[in-house]
């Protein structure tokens, strides 16, 4: 039975959303492309749908920063657009009555996972079918990843992928797993020690016997001129929007970049009443390539199906997808919507859209690992750090283990095998024999990533070369550093990524260099003539994620008294 609608007012104009959709999903549905200004008076909007760019801020009853994807729209509420450096308000400006101090709680699990995705959740049933005490926290109100993505509360399991991450979800419960979302982590030190916040702003001190990291990974997009404007945005956002609040990302999309997963989004979204104008794949034709497609089918005869499946969906549905093009610019029209122009075999086209979405390739989240001092080594091939691991998926840190993406690109079947591996290995760490098939999980693990290094044999995961780009192009899209104020920062004698960013200001943002600064590691790097390695990416610090003065204080006090 569907739920009542809730009403919010945006900037005085009452909306509409359904129970448990996101503020950015009803914003969105209401035609409200624009949620933020930045310093410069740039308007900024939903671009990664995953709380990882912090640009959809908004501000909710008076207090700033509130990520709209993160956020759901509530009954009542008064959400403005944020003005760059808001004034920020006590609780006690706010309602008049003095604000509570925060005490932190402190939780001892034998396996502490980070991440509710196909990796994280396995391995907490594996973990607590042996008899830990397995805790998982994820950043999202409900768990399942950015493969599962599970529904909001009254939205309809969509398909079987939807539905098979339900039963996990339910598998790892039924194991005796807690699962706690809307968790940030903020801080990772050695021990294992966390720090993090809860949905409802309490403090959480974690001191687990063994720690499984499986973040994930989030999307590298194609950085051209106008990247950064209102209704551009990941794949993966506009598959959030549609899978998990059933909001279409706009009327007119296009689709651009390189991988499968922007195939399956196109034709959610033209399934979903979209019209989908275009898919750009910067890879040539798979016809063009017989041997590596007959590679890839008998790497994984159903898998190269599914996708053979979805082009023809694709052509069904009328969808053109062209081959070896490739995103040259993107403006923006009078009132709103979009100019994205395409080169392909030298010419250029240009396509009126309400939305453009794109998915370039990943980029792994390891900022918890490399805090934590995990050894990582640079993948050419995929232009990422990869985290170095045992067969047991254990780390280079006592009592670290990590899976999925987060170690570099690999898919939602390698990072299942992967949790359960590691989840055998983490209960056997704390003294719980497991009876998890370990030999099937391996043989499970071998073929997924056989059959992924043949599907990116098929598609182009290396990441763009910026050489012909303009020097008014973005490339860190908090602090507005171009490409050109980044190439004058180099000129400058300066040899290493610290101090570019001082002198420019790039990867300062909130969202801490993690769409700049693999590209300005790779600029340093071609301007030097050295190999890429972990130092040569910003250090991560600190908080790791923003989080507020009151929890860094209530946090610090627990720690004090536990002294």
């Amino acid at each position: 039975m569907m739920s009542d609608p809730v009403t919010f007012f945006f900037e005085g104009e009452a909306l509409s959303a359904r129970n448990g959709q996101s503020l950015a999903a009803a914003l969105t549905d209401a035609g409200q492309r624009v949620f933020r200004h930045t310093g410069k008076g740039s308007p900024r909007g939903v671009f990664c749908g995953m709380g990882v760019c912090q640009d959809c801020l908004v501000s909710v009853d008076g207090q700033p920063n509130q990520r709209a994807c993160m956020t759901l729209a509530r009954d009542g509420a008064l959400v403005q657009r944020q003005v760059a450096r808001p004034e920020l308000e006590s609780k006690a400006d706010f309602d008049g009555k003095p604000a509570q101090p925060l005490a932190a709680r402190e939780l001892t699990p034998d396996v502490l996972v980070i991440g509710g995705g196909a990796g994280g959740l396995n391995a907490a049933a594996v973990a607590a079918s042996a008899g830990a005490s397995v805790l998982v926290l994820d950043e999202r109100k409900v768990a399942g990843g950015q493969y599962f993505k599970q529904p909001a509360a009254d939205a309809p399991l969509l398909d079987a992928q939807q539905s098979d991450g339900a039963d996990l979800l339910a598998a790892a419960r039924e194991a005796g797993a807690e699962l706690l979302g809307g968790v940030e982590i903020w801080g990772a030190f050695a021990g294992p020690l966390l720090y993090a916040v809860a949905p409802d702003g309490t403090p959480l001190v974690l001191r687990p016997k063994q720690l499984i990291v499986a973040t994930g990974a989030y999307e590298r997009p194609c950085m051209v001129p106008g990247w950064t404007l209102p209704g551009v945005m990941t794949t993966g956002a506009a598959q959030t929007l549609w899978r998990s609040y059933r909001s279409l990302p706009g009327r007119r999309v296009a689709v651009c970049g390189s991988g499968p997963l922007n195939l399956q989004v196109a034709l959610e979204l033209a399934r979903g009443g979209a019209e989908v104008r275009l898919v750009a794949e910067s890879a040539p034709s798979p016809l063009k390539r017989p041997a590596s497609a007959m590679a890839l089918l008998l790497a994984g005869p159903k898998l190269a199906l599914a996708g053979s499946g979805m082009l023809l969906g694709l052509r069904r549905a009328g969808v053109p997808v062209h081959y070896d093009t490739g995103l040259a610019a993107i403006a923006a029209n009078t009132d709103g919507s979009l100019r994205a122009t395409f080169r392909r075999n030298g010419r250029e086209e240009t396509t009126e859209l309400d939305a453009l979405c794109m998915n370039d390739g990943f980029e792994p989240q390891n900022e918890i690992l490399r805090l934590l001092g995990a050894d990582m080594h640079y993948d050419p091939a995929f232009g990422h750090l990869r985290c170095t691991r045992t067969d047991s998926l254990s780390t280079s840190v006592d009592g670290v283990y990590a899976v999925g993406d987060c170690c570099g690109l690999g898919g939602a079947p390698a990072a299942a095998a992967e949790g359960r591996i590691a989840g055998a290995a983490a209960a056997a760490a704390c003294g719980f024999a497991t009876h998890e098939d370990l030999w099937s999980s391996r043989q499970a693990l071998a073929g997924a990533r056989r059959f992924q290094k043949r599907l990116w044999a098929l598609h182009d995961p290396a990441p763009r070369n910026l050489d012909t780009l303009p020097d008014d192009t973005l490339i860190c899209r908090c602090e507005e550093v171009t490409l050109g104020q980044f190439r004058n920062g180099m000129a400058d004698d300066a040899d290493h990524i610290g101090t570019v960013k001082r002198v420019t200001r790039v990867g300062m943002g909130c969202c801490q260099g993690r769409y700049c600064g693999p590209v300005a590691a790779r600029l340093v790097a071609n301007a030097t003539g050295r190999s890429l390695t972990d130092h040569s990416y910003f250090a991560p610090r600190v908080p790791i994620k923003p989080v507020s003065i009151g929890t860094l204080m209530a946090t610090q006090e627990a720690l004090d008294a536990k002294a």
